[in-house]
């Protein structure tokens, strides 16, 4: 492992749940407003996932008063204070471009039923500690 690799080791998080494209998921994004914090969920569809360690990046889309509205975080941001995944849905895609051509009842996704014992393996695990 070279040292860039060792570096950025300590600034991934651990706490994020296992997610992919085409999940419905709600950020808690901190937001700084001259002196005061506050925390704004964003709720959409992941479009994209890119990158890989510290550079890693994905794309939630949500449709906003009839806008469709786009925001890119990166995945391993001490901005984000919380990521809950609300439901899984089936894509055969690794990139869902073709939701911003969509709107209304075209635009849904099939969601993925599962058993409660798939949902405790698939859980995010603590981390051991080292």
């Amino acid at each position: 492992m070279n040292i860039i690799n060792k570096l950025e080791k300590t600034y991934l998080r651990k706490d994020l749940p296992l997610f992919r494209v085409g999940d419905t998921i709600k950020v808690y994004v901190k937001i700084i407003e001259g002196e005061k914090e506050r925390i704004q969920a964003v709720e959409g569809i992941v479009i994209r996932k890119r990158g890989d360690g510290t550079r890693a990046t994905f794309t939630v889309r949500k449709v906003s008063f009839n806008i469709g509205v786009e925001r890119v975080f990166p995945l391993h941001s001490p901005r984000i204070e919380k990521i809950e995944l609300i439901r899984r849905n089936r894509v055969r895609r690794a990139r869902l471009y073709f939701l911003r051509d969509l709107k209304g009842k075209a635009a849904r996704l099939t969601e993925v039923r599962r058993s409660k014992a798939k949902a405790k393996a698939t859980a995010p695990v603590a981390p051991a500690a080292e």
